[in-house]
């Protein structure tokens, strides 16, 4: 399933239907980085349009690499100097308009400030283009009622024809340039039989009918432009989401407004109630709660204190709050989640490259048919030359593929920004087709079943030690101490320490000092060991605690143990549910963990996992990911993207938790969980199951509409008015089901975990 190849180049089967000559209005993606000069295509904006460039590039020597960003319609090109002036003349010879823009990342710049994206004559904006083909639909319906109602006299047929003319010239200007340039080429793409077939009937006399086709064919395109865009559009409004000002504190200690372009690494930003993040920073001062379900799709406010992340486009909804920016505006985690999106969107999935290869042999083979019935059905049903014409030009509207081939894209983008807005990044249209095969998915412990953060879950005095000055002396040592387990201790414990004198640390032990003239040691089973202060209960009591997979830490004077404090990675609340969820969908769930084998069945007991495995580093990891897909067939990983890595990448799908601000989780994985919620694995998998049943219910619809109409084509009475419909019909069709996957994306758990009482330990009162 992994590592197919997302570069290679779709047929030429689409059209301009599938493909929107109106520009985007709102603001665009990054231009495609990387060496070399960037162009805009304003009519390049699908697969088939990069295959015909990619096509008509392939001659031009000195070209080394090609990036196209088909959301944004540009196109990089690196090549030598002397390269690029015959690589833009071959472009435009296919029938398309580069313009030079300039090769920078400006998140912030609206379309209509972008260079080059101004409305050329090719490309008019939205009121010019429906004004103009108002205007063809207007003439088209003169002509209509010029042949109707005029007298038969030559005049008028050339006033007709005439009003006609320019009827197809308004609405098919660019349908028959690049109908003509792909003939040229020895290609037949919808343009080209779009192009003959109007020609062919205004030729035999149909010309009222002839203009009234192409000009609902440019009416219905443009709708299904409309369509399709918004659905790459669910992508691209997320750029709305972040300000384009931040209240910047300068150097003069003055607070100023400044573009968030400008604002440098490092520098003090300030947020109010209200207001959204305009960059990724850290919280220095301030307490507030900042919804994140624009980056990470959660819906519950998270509580930000000093020390923690806020990421651009958020919203904070209480507090003021000030923060230092870690990452500039073109490298928020906004930004890099709507670059991995939009390159999402130019790959193609499994079923999108079944119908490329069905369409390059279904349109060349539907051209031959058409040929077959102007030249064959005079013989073989006794028809009149222009009526056999007639009939065959009729089959060329309606065979035109472009429904079946824009069937696929606009429900993988959809599928896609379905996604992206439950804070699940897909990083392709494979990944996206494929996730629905999983059989098992390997979950690793620390930070993705787990929190990834040791907490204090029970203390309890020892030999009738008081449990108020122990719980003062324990807290004071454990405050002095960096270490993560006595930090647990001492958040646990939430108390105000006692000075402590003489402190010393013990590596590998613990530490001890002097509190309140009582010298004590806070240390680890080994330390109190070497003390000589164990004994057979409290072995058996340590032994309870590690069988649950807890860390212990002792608090003991020179002569006996004081207390006992148990710290461990507690399980997330989500995780539950998130396994009872893969089982519901019989997506078996393994454990892999480096911890030892009782800390994981303890771990894997809570969360309901049957197969634990304990003490494994990463090579071993990666040897069960292999064993499990001999076993179960499909397995996905999931785990923090670094330490997992090599699991990560042999697995068929790697799931990185915890994406949002972590680079390497955006790299390592093929599907990005933009926060820690594990349950989205399984709505990744149901996702999935979706977008392939649309899918296939919408191939169906297309050959099904083309196939009755076909046969009314050859054998009843279908005109070019129906063939415009049965074409454009279904592909409009088509889009608005492929559209529906952008509504109802909260995916509601099949099952529900039993309710539990909530564990009570001693002395919980205390914590």
């Amino acid at each position: 399933m992994k590592h197919i190849s997302t570069s290679a180049s779709a047929t030429d089967s689409c059209g301009s239907a599938a493909c929107s000559n109106v520009p985007a209005q709102e603001k665009t993606p990054p231009i495609a980085s990387g060496p070399g000069k960037s162009f805009r295509i304003a009519t390049m904006d699908c697969s088939s349009e990069e295959s015909e460039i990619r096509q008509a590039l392939e001659s031009v020597p000195g070209i080394r690499s090609l990036g196209f960003q088909l959301g944004a319609r540009t196109l990089r090109i690196d090549a030598d100097e002397a390269a690029y002036a015959p690589a833009l003349e071959a472009i435009r010879k296919a029938g398309f308009d580069p313009l030079a823009v300039e090769a920078k990342v400006a998140l912030s710049v609206s379309a209509s400030e972008t260079p080059g994206h101004d409305h050329d004559h090719d490309s008019p904006g939205l009121a010019g283009g429906i004004s103009r083909l108002v205007l063809a639909l207007v003439l088209a319906t003169g002509a209509e009622a010029i042949s109707f109602l005029a007298p038969d006299e030559m005049v008028w047929k050339i006033a007709g024809m005439a009003v006609a003319a320019v009827a197809i010239w308004l609405a098919g200007i660019d349908t028959y340039k690049k109908g003509m340039a792909a003939l040229m080429r020895g290609k037949l793409n919808i343009n080209a039989l779009m192009s003959v077939a109007v020609t062919g009937a205004f030729v035999i006399g149909q010309w009222p009918e002839a203009a009234m086709v192409m000009a609902l064919y440019a009416i219905a395109e443009l709708i299904e432009a409309k369509a399709v865009d918004r659905a790459r559009n669910a992508i691209k409004s997320l750029l709305e989401l972040a300000p384009e000002e931040a209240l910047v504190l300068g150097t003069d200690g003055a607070w100023s407004v400044r573009p968030v372009a400008a604002v440098e690494l490092n520098a003090t930003v300030r947020i109010k109630p209200g207001e959204r993040v305009p960059l990724d920073g850290v919280v220095t001062k301030g307490n507030g709660a900042i919804n994140q379900a624009p980056v990470t799709g959660e819906s519950i406010p998270v509580d930000k204190a000093p020390g923690d992340q806020v990421f651009a486009g958020t919203i904070n909804e209480t507090g003021e709050l000030e923060f230092r920016v870690t990452a500039g505006a073109s490298n928020s985690t906004l930004a890099r989640s709507i670059q991995a999106a939009e390159q999402a969107q130019g790959t193609r999935a499994p079923t999108q490259r079944f119908v490329d290869r069905f369409a390059a042999i279904y349109t060349p083979a539907v051209f031959a048919i058409a040929v077959a019935v102007a030249l064959g059905t005079p013989f073989l049903l006794d028809l009149a030359w222009l009526e056999a014409l007639y009939k065959a030009l009729v089959l060329l509207v309606i065979a035109c593929p472009c429904a079946l081939v824009i069937s696929t894209p606009v429900t993988v983008v959809s599928g896609l920004a379905a996604g992206a807005r439950r804070g699940i990044l897909i990083k392709g249209g494979t990944y996206l087709e494929d996730a629905r095969l999983l059989k098992a998915v390997a979950l690793d412990k620390t930070g993705t079943i787990t929190e990834g953060k040791p907490k204090l879950v029970d203390w309890r005095t020892w030999d009738g030690a008081d449990e108020s000055a122990a719980k003062q002396m324990g807290a004071s040592l454990a405050a002095r101490s960096d270490h993560p387990v006595s930090r647990a201790i001492a958040q646990g414990l939430a108390l105000e320490g006692a000075e402590v004198v003489d402190f010393k640390a013990l590596p590998g032990r613990g530490v001890e000092g002097v509190v309140n003239g009582v010298h004590l040691a806070l240390g680890n089973h080994r330390l109190v060991h070497e003390r000589g202060l164990c004994g057979p209960e409290l072995e058996a009591e340590l032994g309870k605690h590690e069988q649950q997979g807890r860390t212990v830490t002792l608090l003991a004077e020179n002569s006996r143990v004081l207390a006992l404090f148990a710290v461990a990675d507690t399980i997330r609340e989500t995780s539950k549910q998130a396994i009872l969820d893969l089982k519901a969908l019989g997506v078996t769930p393994v454990m892999l963990t480096g911890d030892n084998m009782a800390t994981a069945k303890a771990i894997a007991a809570q969360a309901g996992i049957s197969d634990a495995r304990g003490d494994l580093l990463p090579e071993a990891k990666l040897e069960a990911i292999k064993e499990m897909q001999q076993r179960y067939g499909p397995t996905g990983m999931t785990g923090d993207g670094i330490n997992d890595a090599p699991a990560l990448a042999k697995s068929d799908i790697g799931f990185a938790m915890g994406g949002a601000g972590t680079d390497t989780a955006m790299e390592a994985a093929d599907v990005v969980i933009m926060n820690d919620n594990l349950e989205r694995v399984a709505e990744t998998v149901r996702l999935s199951k979706r977008t392939h049943a649309v899918l296939w219910q919408n191939i169906t619809l297309a050959l099904g509409i083309k196939s009755v109409f076909l046969v009314m084509a050859v054998f009843g009475t279908a005109t070019m008015w129906m063939a415009v419909f049965a074409d454009m019909g279904a592909s409009l069709l088509v889009v608005g089901n492929g559209l529906r996957l952008l509504r109802g994306t909260k995916f509601e758990p099949s099952v529900k975990p039993a309710s539990q009482p909530k564990a009570v330990h001693a002395h919980d009162h205390a914590h």
